[in-house]
């Protein structure tokens, strides 16, 4: 079997350098907001080319903190309305609701799965107060354009770039946006993964930045002083120092991946597989190589006949979920139509050309 993701693969080059972490981590004694996440927030606000890196519990509470930062800092209420892709995984819409914040859902493109900026200003009311912007799968969003409105209206932007580590393109426009924060997770499966959750906040917002180093740590600066009613949401030392010998290695490992991207678009030929878009600039670091199929059932059913495994990304459009009923009725066409058709195939640093060339092989005799 050709495994969807070799997690075990991928940290084994790493296992002595993690036992040796481990030792040092032990042997300095200090568990919770020490050297290794004060390098790791150095380093990783360096490669992001942000002043700031907050590091936080998961990519969840990233997103959450950042909402409720701004909330903190009176650029938004309880009530507001923030844009957000119809087809993001719900986490993104759950960190909204966390924060008393209301969702507007938009429809992505076809093409990209990424939220559609031609849709946003017809969502846009005396309520909304900011954009979400999803690089889902890896694909940063079209931020020239989402920036461009958001400047129009005096919207917040954030990104949930919790699939899109070391994707650059149009990454001037993205930080020269002041009133902008991007989300990071490093869940194992992700492009930096860590051995358990971890997640970060990039900013350059100052004023921002230092609301949220007290709100991850219940709301206080100084020990036992709190300032914010805050919440509990560090990211560990042992998890930040895998991360720091994990981090100089991202590049390379992304390229790894767009190398393969290329091989799957130029290789696979089939009218029955429809391939994401590309343009082969840096904005994709392919977190996940998402096809289409109008009988998605059949082919993951052959693929897994031919010992390749395959994941579903995702099978349920947040609007159909039981979770939120009253959106059960709602009408999203395409986002309807990407979540029925959609399938993952294998793509990763350690995926070697042999399997890559069985995987095109074997799609192209469906």
């Amino acid at each position: 079997m050709i495994p969807f993701l070799d997690l075990k693969k991928i940290n084994q080059p790493y296992e002595t350098a993690f036992q040796e972490k481990l030792k040092l981590v032990l042997d300095n004694g200090w568990y919770i907001l020490g050297k290794e996440v004060e390098n790791f927030e150095k380093a990783f606000a360096e490669y992001c080319h942000t002043k700031y890196c907050i590091g936080v519990g998961n990519g969840f509470d990233a997103l959450v903190l950042i909402f409720k930062g701004y909330i903190q800092l009176g650029k938004l209420q309880k009530g507001d309305e923030v844009i957000v892709p119809a087809n993001t995984y719900i986490a993104s819409i759950l960190a909204i609701l966390q924060a008393d914040l209301v969702p507007v859902l938009v429809e992505p493109k076809l093409e990209t799965y990424n939220i559609n900026p031609d849709l946003i200003q017809e969502k846009i009311t005396p309520k909304t107060k900011a954009i979400l912007a999803v690089h889902l799968y890896g694909q940063l969003a079209e931020m020239e354009k989402i920036n461009e409105i958001a400047n129009q209206h005096n919207l917040i932007v954030v990104e949930d770039s919790a699939q899109s580590h070391g994707a650059i393109n149009n990454q001037q426009l993205i930080i020269n946006n002041q009133q902008s924060a991007q989300a990071y997770s490093f869940y194992p499966g992700k492009n930096l993964g860590c051995l358990g959750d971890g997640g970060a906040i990039t900013t350059n917002d100052s004023e921002l930045a230092k609301v949220l180093f007290s709100l991850r740590n219940y709301g206080s600066e100084k020990k036992y002083y709190n300032e914010f009613v805050g919440i509990n949401s560090r990211l560990d030392e042992l998890q930040a120092g895998f991360l720091n010998l994990k981090l100089p290695n991202l590049d390379a490992d992304n390229e790894k991946r767009r190398s393969i991207a290329k091989r799957y678009l130029s290789e696979i030929k089939n009218d029955k597989i429809k391939l994401p878009f590309w343009d082969l600039s840096n904005n994709h670091v392919f977190h996940l190589f998402v096809i289409r199929t109008e009988n998605r059932d059949d082919l993951q059913h052959y693929l897994t006949q031919k010992n390749i495994e395959t994941i579903i990304h995702y099978p349920i459009p947040p609007h159909k979920q039981k979770a939120f009923p009253d959106w059960n009725n709602l009408s999203f066409p395409i986002t309807e139509k990407i979540h029925n058709e959609i399938l993952s195939l294998p793509i990763s640093p350690v995926l070697t050309e042999t399997e890559v060339d069985f995987i095109i092989e074997i799609l192209n005799q469906y």
